[in-house]
């Protein structure tokens, strides 16, 4: 029996799962591949799973946004909003209500669970890894996920398919379109981004620079150690155009420092991009950096909950990803290779300079 597409969307991730069934749609010439399915709470925050509709010999993508904070449900009596604790254990019990009778289990989980908890120092928690193994064992065939924090946290389950894949193209053709860039300039916010900043500069044919973040390693503020100070090591920005590469902004106080940094050194333009912008607080920051004119514009994409309300602010600029996120499942469905899809480097390199020359 030849096994068809079947998505299971979590409440968390409807917009996108949506859109991404339209995409599909369109692509296949096919009625909806959404899965019904009924997710409730008892009183007392206990949750429970059911899936409406038959999933048996079917090819089953389950697709969840772990960082989408305005999920809510009444606990004895009062609002309460999930985290992604909660989340995840939503996802187990998709798995778990499948009973072992789709075909294929592919969980697309593009921001990756416990992802900057990905390495352990001492006596500290082995999130990440846990979690992938856990995936594992429940029955989970594959994993897809989006600009892993680490992904060589992929370690964890050396026998499970972990596609990581990057929205650096998809991100640079929407610039491309909206923005004048020329005189460029790729800026690491700190040492653990270098590599996604060398990629953006590799496909621009521009040079790369860095920053350290020299930290206080003595004290301990919301579970980071503070930072001292920006130490640049790269080419002159004066007169260039700046892109702040990262994967993720939490609440945005250090890449605003390196706007900071950079506009006093003399830069003509920054734009930030980030593939996650999880806004745990900040937004107010970056406003008003806005106004005092640190940076351009911020460039991340529709893989992570964003309010509405900052969706409307003149300095976001968000990047639809359904397209890209349809053709990895038609992709993987048909059993063929996603080299293209992963990395593209050649294509994009090509569309991104006949754009630079005009």
């Amino acid at each position: 029996m030849e096994s068809n597409i079947k998505l299971i969307v979590l409440d968390n991730f409807k917009e996108v799962g949506e859109k991404v069934d339209k995409e599909l749609q369109k692509m296949k010439r096919k009625k909806s591949y959404l899965t019904k399915i009924s997710n409730s709470r008892f009183a007392n925050g206990e949750g429970k799973v059911r899936i409406d509709e038959t999933v048996r010999h079917q090819d089953l993508f389950i697709l969840c946004d772990v960082g989408n904070y305005s999920i809510s449900y009444p606990l004895h009596g009062v609002p309460h909003y999930m985290s992604p604790d909660e989340h995840f254990q939503d996802v187990k019990r998709i798995i778990a209500a499948t009973s072992g009778r789709s075909e294929h289990i592919t969980l697309v989980m593009p921001l990756l669970y416990e992802s900057r908890q990905h390495k352990r120092k001492g006596r500290e928690s082995l999130d990440c890894a846990v979690a992938l193994q856990e995936l594992e064992t429940l029955g989970v065939d594959a994993i897809v996920t989006f600009d892993a924090h680490d992904p060589n946290v992929a370690n964890a389950i050396p026998n499970l398919p972990f596609e990581n894949f990057y929205p650096t193209h998809i991100i640079l053709e929407e610039m491309l379109e909206r923005e004048e860039l020329d005189n460029l300039l790729v800026v690491s916010p700190d040492m653990g981004a270098m590599e996604r900043s060398r990629y953006y500069a590799e496909l621009l044919r521009c040079d790369v620079g860095v920053f350290y973040k020299r930290r206080d390693l003595s004290k301990v503020v919301n579970g980071k150690n503070p930072i001292v100070d920006h130490i640049y090591m790269g080419a002159d920005v004066k007169g260039k155009t700046i892109l702040v590469v990262d994967d993720m902004i939490s609440s945005g106080g250090s890449i605003l420092e390196v706007s900071q940094e950079l506009k006093n050194r003399g830069a003509k333009k920054v734009y930030l991009i980030a593939t996650f912008s999880l806004f745990t607080e900040g937004v107010e920051s970056f406003s008003k950096a806005y106004q005092e004119g640190l940076f351009d514009a911020l460039y991340t994409t529709n893989l992570s909950y964003v309010p509405e309300e900052i969706k409307s602010l003149p300095w976001f600029q968000e990047v639809d990803c359904s397209n890209y996120i349809a053709r990895i499942i038609d992709t993987l469905h048909r059993g063929q290779s996603i080299a293209t899809l992963r990395n593209g480097k050649q294509e994009m390199f090509q569309k991104i300079q006949m754009k630079l020359d005009l």
